[in-house]
């Protein structure tokens, strides 16, 4: 009778990681667009950013999915608002990433940089880190492989903040054109927005461990 109302603690693990299954391939996607940009032709540039909008629908579908299996059930592995967060999180690192896709073609950007590079590989491997955390937070014995994941990413995302000061600086220092200068601006905080959302998530996994220690 109440089979319904209790599913397996591993539907709800499942869903998180194939979320966060979206995310890697979206960020994978949006590194190989960025390192693309001026060697690749117009056609395969929007077929990269048709994938990573691709992957940021198919996780919408999966959050769908997540918030209906928290609302039938009665007992859940996790606090609700802690896999309700989870999921929102994830979201924000898809959208963020579908951002800097959609921005390659709004502000014609044509020709990559080595920061932008940089960035989005920076992204990608934060991405990697944060699918084997959720992986590894479905097993209470793994917690001190979830939480060095999490430190991983954190050290990630400085990385990045350094990579993102540079690229600042070299865009005023070397003449660059007024507007090309303010598209890359614009174009380097959303690939180190993906970043901080990465870092969010794994802030949120960290508390979690803490509360369910």
């Amino acid at each position: 009778m109440f089979s319904g109302l209790m599913p397996k603690r591993k539907e709800f693990f499942d869903l998180l990681i194939a979320h966060s299954d979206r995310v890697v391939a979206s960020a994978n996607a949006t590194l190989r667009l960025v390192n693309n940009l001026g060697a690749e032709s117009p056609e395969d540039i929007e077929l990269l950013a048709k994938e990573v909008d691709f992957n940021e629908k198919s996780g919408d579908k999966i959050k769908a999915e997540l918030i209906a299996l928290l609302h039938k059930s009665f007992i859940t592995p996790l606090d609700r608002d802690e896999i309700h967060n989870l999921t929102l999180e994830l979201d924000k690192i898809l959208s963020a990433l579908r951002n800097v896709a959609n921005a390659v073609g709004m502000y014609h950007i044509q020709e990559s940089t080595p920061e932008a590079r940089e960035l989005a590989a920076l992204g990608a491997d934060a991405s990697l880190r944060l699918n084997r955390a959720m992986i590894s937070l479905a097993d209470k014995e793994r917690r001190k492989e979830t939480a060095a994941f999490c430190q991983e990413i954190d050290e990630i995302e400085s990385k990045g903040d350094k990579v993102l000061k540079k690229a600042i600086t070299r865009l005023f220092q070397e003449g660059t054109d007024p507007w090309m200068a303010m598209k890359l601006h614009e174009f380097y905080f959303l690939l180190e927005t993906v970043l901080d959302r990465c870092e969010e998530t794994a802030k949120t996994i960290e508390e979690i461990l803490i509360e369910n220690s």
